[in-house]
């Protein structure tokens, strides 16, 4: 019996080990608040460098992500982490994970 529950793992109550760990294949990304008006929402630029497919000279690419923020802790200007998520409304599909530095 002691063997079943061995192969079975978490089941039995026994702690995961590293290998059963379940793994979090989210994206992660880091951007700029650069607005917060909405309640529990907060909207985030993340500026992303992509070589050029041509000219091969390095080119900033824009995006706005719609940040689900629960505590409404971000501010216009903070620096951010967040993770991709579950759809939150039509728009929002990250929430909110840090606030890395806040802004000056």
């Amino acid at each position: 019996m002691a063997e079943n529950e061995a192969k079975a793992g978490t089941p039995s109550g026994t702690p995961p080990t590293e290998e059963q760990e379940r793994v979090n294949r989210r994206r992660v990304r880091e951007g700029t608040v650069v607005e917060n008006r909405m309640d529990k929402t907060a909207v985030v630029a993340v500026v992303e460098r992509v070589r050029h497919a041509k000219y091969a000279k390095t080119v900033q690419r824009t995006r706005h992500l719609y940040v689900h923020d629960e505590n409404n802790e971000a501010a216009t200007g903070d620096r951010v982490r967040v993770a991709e998520t579950r759809p939150f409304s039509k728009l929002k599909r990250w929430r909110l994970v840090e606030v890395v530095e806040r802004a000056r």
